[in-house]
């Protein structure tokens, strides 16, 4: 089978059972089909399908933003040499495309309505569970810093940050204090302070400023790794680890209550 043709989507494999492709189109999808079995069964399938397009998606299409949609199928070419369709003025290339159309819509309306894609936060997680998805224990190896060397490496991240940290304020129960890194996202200073779980491995309490403003205490799960997080006026926080959610949530509650920084 030749890899370099386009397989043809359903939209366009219903264009053509339904006549409304060029000849040169036709040919195309003709020569594909004879040469891959795959779209060949896909034909037949759609061929042989009779489902009542219009009802069915008619209560979807309803709630669509009409204007936009008919204002998108409009732009769709109409080609001189095409076939006349023989299904109704609204065919089913054109209910796909209108369908698709508005589940995109639906999507967009869905978020913001929930709130996706709006919590500035959420990208600067995603962004620092990609990077500590990346650490083993081994990472990690070696002897804790002295509270000395803590300190000195807490105070860099104090000086970008605004922060008032000491080793006791973030030490963490079990967990062993490994380094404290001035990390950057979107030309923002993001502090890293990194441990070693003897249990669970790499585990690691990250600070970014935001204006986000005051948000409690939550939980979800990136990358196989439990991440609590919470913000305040001026700051936002995420412990993140491969520990238990209850065990998480538990530190992150103890880092809350010690890192009261004065802002």
């Amino acid at each position: 089978m030749s890899t370099k043709h386009t397989i043809p989507s359903d939209e366009d494999l219903t264009a053509f059972i339904d006549g409304e492709l060029t000849s040169e189109e036709r040919a195309r999808i003709e020569a594909i089909v004879k040469k891959d079995e795959s779209v060949a069964e896909r034909l037949d399938f759609l061929a042989r399908a009779s489902l009542p397009f219009e009802q069915a998606f008619a209560p979807l299409l309803s709630e669509a933003p009409r204007e936009k949609l008919q204002a998108m199928l409009a732009a769709i070419p109409v080609h001189e040499n095409a076939k006349p369709a023989s299904a109704p003025a609204v065919t089913r290339r054109r209910f796909l495309g209108a369908l698709a159309a508005s589940l995109v819509a639906g999507i967009a309306i869905d978020r913001s309505v929930i709130g996706i894609g709006k919590d500035e936060n959420s990208e600067w997680r995603a962004v620092v569970a990609d990077y500590i998805s990346l650490y083993t224990a081994e990472t990690l190896a070696g002897p804790v810093p002295d509270r000395q060397e803590q300190t000195a490496q807490l105070a860099s991240l104090d000086e970008k940050l605004g922060l008032s940290l000491s080793p006791e304020a973030v030490s963490l129960p079990g967990v062993d204090f490994k380094r404290a890194l001035l990390l950057q996202y979107e030309g923002k200073a993001l502090a890293q302070i990194a441990y070693l779980d003897p249990e669970t491995g790499p585990m690691a309490l990250c600070i970014v400023k935001s204006n986000a403003g005051p948000k409690a205490p939550d939980l979800e799960n990136r990358k196989g790794m439990n991440v609590v997080f919470w913000s305040n006026a001026t700051h936002a926080f995420m412990l993140i680890g491969y520990a238990t959610a209850d065990r998480m949530t538990a530190i992150a509650d103890g880092v809350r209550g010690k890192v009261a920084v004065e802002f």
